[in-house]
């Protein structure tokens, strides 16, 4: 971990036990912090200690471990390689050695055991971690409807176990470091090895370790921030996911993924705007369905972009529209603006949704009826909207809605209120003019060193069509060029 580090960071294991649980109690609060603690064993006549921390250890573990070391007394004789017997009578798997007063300090906080012994200058760490945390589940942003329905969690060990029991290959990688000066939480990297490009590993392996911050509470959020540097850019960079199948589906194409504890998502890099459209829906169903369902996305896009700004423009110059849809625009005169009654509805949509984030799940269906119901129709009868506003801003949010990745439609809904305010102004040009300004914008964005709009720029005619069509899994045997992987092929080339 790329941290400042201090003199006592090196201070080696003391000897006596006693100095050991000074520094304890001096640097981490043994003591006056109920849930650090130290037990205490005499074992052939030399004190042995335990550090633990309540909590995120598991119980049945230290006392079937306690109950091992004891019975050394029954049937060992006075040794001196004391520590060579405790490491053989240790009922765990799970063994490491360190050296440093600053490796017993951050393994105990990270919720492992730590045996230290009367003159032998270093401490054995057993990984009894019992982090508190729910089971796996569906996540309710990513649901399908046949499919896994486990999810990711907010444990790094279980995040990890349900991804590779999906991809059981001896090459498949997770390098993990730590990550807050004082957090000090649990970050992984996932990739395959011979799959994954090199560069992009090390890339993304230096980026981490060189994050320097007091701790990363936010987590997945935090280290996106440190590792892509986005600044104002509302258009997401990185997918994030809390389906172990997705992750799984990635790494198989050459992506890595980014693991952190605490967090449900996982990170995947690298991504274009169009990896932010897809849907793991798509590939449970046939080709032809998950096509049709990619297409009716696809629309719910482009609406959720362009219908209200191209509404509006309609609204502003009626001679644009052909005579037979020259019906389009309001009817009725109204006494507030246009634009002041699309933005007012289309905020107040907004509103709606942080409101049923916060709201408890009983009251949210019944305050998603008083919106509708009672606000909307009375806004109308009162003469604050016209009907039309409300249709075509309730078509923009539903596009929005269909949007898989939330990021991604809330960048969208900004995009969708800058062309208003281009239209408000400029009438035709500017929502020419404003569509051509946001695809130079999309198009000089990279991410990890990625075209985002790729494949459309630059322009791959192969890759483009596997993104319009969705192709069948015995068709689909070369990875997507764009990761630049080691071996470009799914299946072998017969």
């Amino acid at each position: 971990m790329a941290q400042r580090k201090t003199k006592e960071d090196k201070t080696p294991i003391f000897e006596s036990v006693h100095e050991i649980e000074k520094y304890m109690k001096n640097r981490v609060g043994l003591g006056e912090s109920f849930d650090l603690g130290v037990r205490k064993l005499t074992i052939l006549r030399k004190d042995v200690h335990f550090y633990y921390i309540n909590g995120l250890t598991d119980t049945n573990y230290i006392i079937a471990i306690i109950e091992g070391l004891v019975g050394i007394n029954d049937s060992e004789k006075l040794s001196a390689n004391l520590f060579k017997i405790i490491e053989n009578r240790l009922r765990h798997q799970s063994i490491e050695h360190i050296k440093t007063m600053d490796e017993l300090v951050d393994q105990v906080l990270s919720g492992l055991i730590v045996v230290v012994g009367e003159g032998e200058g270093e401490g054995l760490v057993i990984d009894v971690r019992s982090y508190p945390g729910r089971t796996p589940q569906e996540p309710d942003t990513e649901k399908v409807v046949r499919g896994s329905r486990d999810g990711y969690v907010e444990n790094i060990i279980v995040n990890t176990a349900l991804t590779r029991r999906r991809i059981r290959d001896e090459r498949l990688r997770f390098e993990i470091m730590r990550v807050g000066e004082r957090s000090k939480t649990d970050v992984a990297i996932g990739f395959i090895k011979d799959v994954a490009n090199k560069d992009l590993v090390d890339l993304i392996r230096k980026e981490i370790k060189a994050i320097e911050i007091d701790g990363i509470t936010m987590a997945d959020k935090t280290v996106e921030e440190f590792l892509l540097k986005q600044g104002y850019n509302p258009f997401p960079l990185v997918r994030y996911t809390e389906r172990a199948d997705v992750a799984a589906a990635h790494l198989l194409e050459g992506h890595v993924i980014v693991f952190v504890d605490t967090s449900p998502s996982v990170i995947i890099t690298p991504t274009t705007y169009f990896h932010h459209l897809q849907h793991v829906e798509e590939y449970r169903q046939s080709p032809a369905v998950g096509t049709f369902v990619r297409w009716i996305r696809f629309l719910g896009l482009l609406a959720s972009v362009v219908l209200l700004p191209l509404w509006f423009l309609f609204v502003l110059e009626p001679s644009l529209l052909p005579e037979r849809i020259a019906f389009i625009g309001p009817n009725e005169e109204t006494n507030v603006p246009v634009i002041a009654q699309l933005f007012l509805a289309d905020v107040g949509i907004e509103f709606l949704r942080i409101a049923a984030i916060h709201t408890p799940t009983p009251l949210s269906t019944a305050m998603g009826l008083i919106a509708a119901v009672l606000i909307g129709q009375i806004a109308i009868d009162v003469g604050l909207f016209v009907p039309e506003v409300i249709l075509y801003v309730s078509l923009s949010a539903i596009g929005t809605y269909t949007t898989p990745s939330y990021e991604l439609s809330i960048a969208n809904k900004i995009l969708r209120l800058c062309l208003l305010v281009a239209v408000a102004i400029f009438h035709t040009p500017g929502l020419v003019v404003g569509l051509t300004l946001v695809i130079l914008l999309l198009a000089s964005i990279k991410s990890l060193n990625t075209p985002y709009l790729w494949p459309f720029i630059p322009f791959s005619p192969v890759a483009l069509t596997q993104i319009l069509i969705r192709r069948s899994m015995p068709g689909s045997k070369i990875r997507p060029s764009i990761v630049q992987t080691k071996n470009r092929y799914k299946q072998p080339v017969k």
